[in-house]
């Protein structure tokens, strides 16, 4: 691959696949997770520990692997040349959206671990699968560039 990453370019795309695991993991997790935090009642010692589970995730797993996902994904689109590309246009917008359903969810678990229910089971389950939906498209885009 030509471009400004080199050689490296090999290392930076599969550190982006690794890290776009990373971040779709954290993302099936965390509703699952608020989900676990409705059987205990607000300010009960069970939700003050999803509480701190859901914080660890957000902080350990979630947040840097979204900001590495974005450094080396844009690092590539930018070695590669492809910014004119119909494609990463189409993926970009996808992966904005999962970036504000990211913050959205976080959001959502922090108003939970004050207490807060914004969110049934069922509405938590529903939007659970909204990171698989976005992946699908994300995918079949990268890997068949249809225009």
């Amino acid at each position: 691959m030509a471009g400004f990453l080199g050689a490296a370019y090999d290392w930076v795309k599969a550190a982006h696949v690794i890290f776009v695991i990373f971040w779709m993991a954290g993302l099936f997790m965390l509703p699952r997770q608020c989900i676990y935090m409705l059987d205990h009642a607000p300010g009960s010692p069970g939700e003050a520990k999803w509480a701190e589970r859901m914080g660890k995730l957000r902080k350990i797993i979630l947040t840097p692997s979204l900001i590495i996902v974005w450094v080396l994904g844009l690092s590539m689109a930018y070695s590669g040349g492809w910014f004119a590309s119909g494609w990463l246009h189409a993926k970009l917008t996808l992966v904005l959206a999962m970036t504000v359903y990211h913050g959205w969810l976080v959001a959502q678990t922090k108003k939970m671990a004050r207490g807060l229910r914004p969110l049934t089971e069922r509405q938590l389950r529903m939007i659970g699968e909204v990171p698989g939906v976005l992946l699908i498209l994300i995918v079949l885009l990268v890997y068949l560039k249809p225009f």
